[in-house]
């Protein structure tokens, strides 16, 4: 099943003196690959940059540069983009029930994913990481089963409340507190496969909410959105890249159709939709971010 959705991603940042100057690094273009195709993207800035360019990070996500020279109390900066998503379940994967344990990266399947096995500074697989993943990798249970019940149990271990951490927050903060939001339960998948030796990536992107019943489709509701994917090795020895299978422990369910991915990475930190330093003497700001994803009949 495919789906084509407009998305337009606007974050606002408002200051009680003047800016005067601006730099800005933005994570606000969608990837293409098998399953994803970008038909139009552009990135509003306002004010108008003195200096923009567009280049590609090491996991090649698109990033986009700016800085901004005029002084300002308001900056804003929209991301519109027309993509299209596929949407097949990994079950159709070749390879996705093979044994967990033979999905771990080496240099001779998988050199690209190696990565991606391994923790972070600081480390986030501590003992009780490593003991929850346990539980749901026993000995020769196939991948895909295995990554099912993590992404269940996470679900229901875990409440979500948003604003409960920030993106500072540790794996093992979340794991105290048992409850966090999209991000730390994308960070805790990951820690999880990687306590296991699998590749995990974090990706980051869109979500795409259907209205209830009878209600029209408010604009700005939705937000930026997180999950986690698992790598699965090629089929045959001609094939040192492989797959990954993306899931979301916010929603316990494999993603399909509805998400729309703009970048990946090992965490958070590697792919912040919008990162950047200014130059000012004002005392307070605020910020405001609003994400409509909007299907588009074709």
């Amino acid at each position: 099943m495919s789906r084509r959705y407009r998305v337009v991603h606007r974050t606002t940042y408002s200051y009680s003196d003047e800016v005067t100057s601006s730099y800005g690094r933005a994570y606000l273009t969608p990837r293409e690959f098998a399953g994803q195709r970008l038909l139009e993207h552009d990135i509003h800035i306002d004010p108008v940059p003195s200096d923009r360019s567009v280049g590609t990070d090491v996991y090649g996500n698109t990033t986009t540069f700016f800085h901004v020279t005029s002084e300002h109390r308001r900056l804003e900066v929209a991301g519109e983009s027309l993509v299209d998503v596929d949407g097949d379940h990994p079950s159709t994967m070749p390879g996705a029930d093979l044994p967990w344990e033979q999905a771990r990266p080496s240099v001779a399947t998988g050199p690209l994913a190696i990565e991606f096995t391994l923790d972070l500074l600081p480390p986030e697989i501590t003992p009780e990481v490593a003991a929850y993943a346990a539980r749901s990798f026993p000995a020769g249970r196939p991948l895909l089963a295995a990554v099912a019940e993590l992404n269940t149990r996470i679900n229901e271990d875990f409440r979500y409340r948003s604003g409960s951490t920030t993106v500072s927050t540790s794996v093992a903060d979340v794991f105290a507190a048992r409850e966090g939001v999209c991000q730390d339960f994308a960070r805790i998948g990951a820690a999880c496969l990687r306590s296991r030796g699998l590749a995990a990536r974090y990706v980051s992107g869109y979500l795409a909410t259907d209205p209830p019943p009878g209600k029209e489709r408010m604009v700005g509701v939705d937000a930026t959105h997180a999950w986690a994917a698992v790598w699965l090795p090629g089929t045959d020895e001609t094939d040192r890249t492989g797959r990954w299978i993306a899931f979301d422990p916010t929603n316990d369910q494999f993603a399909d159709e509805r998400y729309v991915t703009v970048a990946w990475g090992r965490d958070y930190q590697d792919v912040p939709p919008l990162r950047g330093i200014i130059y000012t003497d004002a005392k307070q700001s605020t910020i405001t971010v609003s994400v409509d994803v909007a299907p588009v009949e074709v």
